[in-house]
C-alpha cells in the first residue's frame, strides 16, 4: 500500500491541490493535522481531506484552538488573529468534522500525532533530545508527526541507542529501518527555507519512505491572505519559506 502523508495544510488550498495531483497512485492518505490557520481557505481545505477515500486525519493544535480548546493567548499575534478569523467564517459541518478528529493514532504498526507521541497536539520535535524522549512514548518502529513544519527523520538504531538524525532523501526511495520518527514537512507553510509543498509517502510493501516537493502558485494564495484581511507576513512568509 503507497500512503500520502501530509501535515500542517493550514488553510493553503493551492499548495494541498497541487500535492495531491502530484502524489500520484497512492491508495490512502493520513493527514496529521493542522488544517487550518494562517492561510485564506479553512472550509474548503477541511472538505477537500474531509472526502478524500481511504484518508484519516488528526488534529493539530490550530485545529484546537479554532475550536476554542487552546485559548489564543497560547499564540503570536499574528497567529492568533487568523486563529479568530477563522472562527468566524468556518461552517458549523467543517467545526463538528474536526470535533470528530482524534490527536494520536496507532494502526498498522505506525503511530501517528501531530505534534509529538508524548504530547500529541503542542510538543515540537526538533532535536536528538527530544526525539530520544519520545521513543520511549511509542511501541510501534514508526511514528509519524507534523507540526513544525520540518522534514526531519529521526532514528533509533538499537534499543539502547541514542537517537540520530538522518539524512533526508527527496525524491529517493528511503529504506526503513526500525525505530525511527519522520516528519513530512508543511504542505502550506514550509519552514526549511524552501517555499515549495513538502509531503511524503510511505510505502508499507516496499517498506520506503520517499520525500517530495512540489510547486505551486504562491501569489495567488498570497493575494488571498491580503484580500482575507489577514496579516501581511503570513503571505510574505510563504514566498521565503520560513
Amino acid at each position: 500500500m503507497r500512503v500520502l502523508i501530509i501535515s500542517d495544510i493550514h488553510a493553503n488550498q493551492t499548495a494541498l491541490e497541487a500535492v495531491l495531483e502530484h502524489a500520484i497512485d497512492t491508495d490512502a492518505v493520513w493527514c496529521l493535522g493542522d488544517l487550518v490557520g494562517y492561510g485564506p481557505n479553512p472550509n474548503e481545505c477541511i472538505e477537500r481531506i474531509a472526502n478524500l477515500p481511504n484518508s484519516l486525519c488528526l488534529i493539530g493544535n490550530h485545529d484546537q484552538a479554532v475550536l476554542g480548546e487552546i485559548p489564543l493567548s497560547r499564540f503570536n499575534t499574528d497567529a492568533g488573529a487568523v486563529v479568530a478569523w477563522t472562527q468566524g467564517v468556518l461552517s458549523e459541518q467543517n467545526q463538528a468534522y474536526l470535533n470528530t478528529l482524534p490527536s494520536k493514532v496507532t494502526l498498522e504498526g505506525y503511530t501517528l500525532a501531530h505534534g509529538s507521541p508524548n504530547q500529541p497536539v503542542w510538543e515540537y520535535i526538533l532535536d536528538p533530545n527530544t526525539a530520544d524522549r519520545n521513543f520511549e512514548a511509542f511501541s510501534t518502529d514508526y511514528c509519524f508527526v507534523g507540526h513544525s513544519h520540518l522534514p526531519i527523520i529521526f532514528q533509533r538504531p538499537f534499543p539502547d541507542s541514542f537517537a540520530l538524525p538522518r539524512t533526508v532523501q527527496w525524491h529517493e526511495p528511503m529504506p526503513l529501518n526500525p525505530r525511527m520518527i519522520l516528519n513530512p514537512g508543511s504542505v502550506g507553510q514550509p519552514r526549511d527555507g524552501d517555499p515549495r509543498a513538502s509531503y511524503g509517502i510511505l510505502d508499507t510493501d516496499a517498506h520506503t519512505w520517499e520525500m517530495f516537493r512540489v510547486e505551486y502558485e504562491i501569489k495567488e494564495v498570497q493575494e488571498r491572505i491580503l484580500e482575507a484581511g489577514l496579516p501581511e507576513r503570513q503571505a510574505l512568509r510563504l514566498m521565503a519559506g520560513w
